[in-house]
C-alpha cells in the first residue's frame, strides 16, 4: 500500500540491491548511475548504511557491502543447521593444526568466509565470516595473501547451496601444503562420520 511507502527506507534499500552483483566495490559514481539518485542523496544514505555496517568504504574511497547482511543471513535455517554441523569441526581442526580453519564458499567469481575458528597463535591468519576474494585459481578457491598459505578441500553438503570448501591457513613459515592436509583429511573424516541434517 503507497500509504506504508517510507522512502528513505526504501532509497536504502535500492542501494543495498546494487551490491547483488559480481562486482564486490563500487565508487560513488557508479553507485549514483545504478541508483538514478544525487550523489549528495547517496552519500547520506551510505553514511547510515555505513554506521550499522550494511556497506564499509575502503581507503580507496569505494563501497563494499558490510558485515551486518552476512550476520542476518546467518540467521536463516539452513545455515543455522551448517553452522551446527560444520563449527565443531572448525574448532577442532584449528585447535589440532594451531593454525585458522574456515569454511568458505565459493560463488561465481568469489569466494566467502561462512565460518570461521582462529588460531590462537599471535601470528596467524585473521579470517573472519563476510570476508570475501577474488578466485584466483580454477581448482581451488585459495587465497593467496603475504607470508600465507591456504590449503583448500572442497566438501559436499545440500545440492541446493553453492559448493563449500574446508580450508586452513597460517603463515607459510609454519603451515605446509602436506601437514595442511594431513589436519584437513582428520576433519573431512570426522564429517563423514557426522552427516548433516538435511
Amino acid at each position: 500500500m503507497a500509504q506504508d511507502r517510507v522512502e528513505s527506507v526504501e532509497r536504502a534499500l535500492t542501494v543495498l540491491d546494487v551490491f547483488d552483483s559480481t562486482q564486490d566495490r563500487f565508487t560513488l559514481a557508479e553507485l549514483a548511475s545504478a541508483t538514478g539518485y544525487y550523489k549528495s542523496t547517496l552519500l547520506r544514505l551510505l553514511s547510515s548504511l555505513e554506521r550499522f555496517d550494511y556497506v564499509q568504504r575502503g581507503q580507496d574511497g569505494c563501497y563494499r557491502l558490510g558485515h551486518a547482511p552476512v550476520r542476518l543471513a546467518r540467521r536463516h535455517l539452513p545455515t543455522r543447521q551448517l553452522e551446527a554441523w560444520i563449527q565443531p569441526i572448525l574448532e577442532s581442526l584449528a585447535q589440532a593444526s594451531g593454525e585458522t580453519a574456515a569454511l568458505v564458499e565459493v560463488t561465481g567469481s568469489h569466494a566467502e568466509c561462512r565460518l570461521a575458528s582462529v588460531s590462537d597463535s599471535p601470528l596467524r591468519h585473521e579470517l573472519r565470516p563476510g570476508q570475501r576474494w577474488r578466485v584466483e585459481h580454477e581448482v581451488s578457491p585459495a587465497w593467496d595473501f603475504p607470508g600465507g598459505i591456504m590449503v583448500c578441500r572442497q566438501i559436499t553438503h545440500a545440492e541446493e547451496m553453492p559448493p563449500l570448501w574446508l580450508t586452513l591457513s597460517g603463515p607459510s613459515s609454519r603451515l605446509t601444503p602436506a601437514l595442511a592436509d594431513r589436519h584437513l583429511n582428520v576433519a573431512l573424516a570426522e564429517l563423514k562420520r557426522r552427516p548433516a541434517e538435511r
